[in-house]
């Protein structure tokens, strides 16, 4: 992958994609996240071995906390909440270089994550699960550096889980299909399927796409 700041080339790229975080971001970050995903796209079968010590970077931690704040959430297991963190005497300064250090020196080891049931409309509950502030943080690091990877290999079609798509969206395609003469939609409902499976896998919910 290059180095130095994005090409212009690049930042056409970027706006393609409705890259948000080029406003948000420093320049640094978000040039390894666009360089990452154009490295993935131009070669499908290439493999990054070396992805680990672009998660504990200062800058990929510090992103991933301000993204942690502006998702504010619940306090895990320590009972440490954002606003804790916010007015502590050294700041979310003092964290983001404690969390940089333990990764770096591979010493980090994520808290148990607290379980909270919410309330559904058939009566039933959803089991949630609450990770402490520092393993979001760690976590939104990692899918800082990973997300480009695997954004590569999704169809534009695709809208379950995915930065910068709403049901709203998967909805409109839905519509674009149904006007251009396409008659079938199929849904599928994975059913209490992290309820009921003996360990944790990432699921969609719900996938839904235009057939043709």
């Amino acid at each position: 992958m290059g180095k130095g700041p994005a090409t212009e080339e690049e930042l056409r790229t970027a706006t393609t994609l409705g890259w948000e975080e080029w406003r948000r971001m420093s320049p640094k970050l978000a040039t390894l996240r666009l360089r990452l995903f154009l490295k993935a796209k131009q070669e499908p079968k290439f493999r990054f071995y070396v992805l680990y010590d672009r998660i504990f970077r200062r800058d990929v931690l510090w992103a991933a906390w301000e993204q942690v704040r502006a998702n504010q959430g619940a306090a895990g297991v320590d009972e440490v909440t954002i606003d804790q963190i916010v007015n502590a005497e050294d700041g979310p300064e003092k964290l983001v270089e404690e969390l940089h250090e333990t990764l770096r020196s591979k010493k980090y080891r994520p808290q148990p994550v607290k379980r909270v049931y919410i309330p559904k409309t058939n009566g039933k509950e959803r089991p949630l699960g609450i990770p402490t502030i520092r393993d979001r943080i760690v976590q939104t690091a990692a899918v800082l550096i990973l997300e480009p990877i695997f954004e590569a290999d999704f169809l534009s079609c695709s809208h379950g889980f995915r930065p910068h798509r709403s049901a709203h969206d998967a909805l409109a395609e839905i519509r674009t299909g149904l006007k251009a003469g396409r008659k079938e939609v199929y849904d599928a409902d994975l059913r209490g399927f992290l309820e009921t499976s003996s360990y944790y896998t990432p699921a969609f919910a719900v996938v839904a796409k235009s057939s043709g």
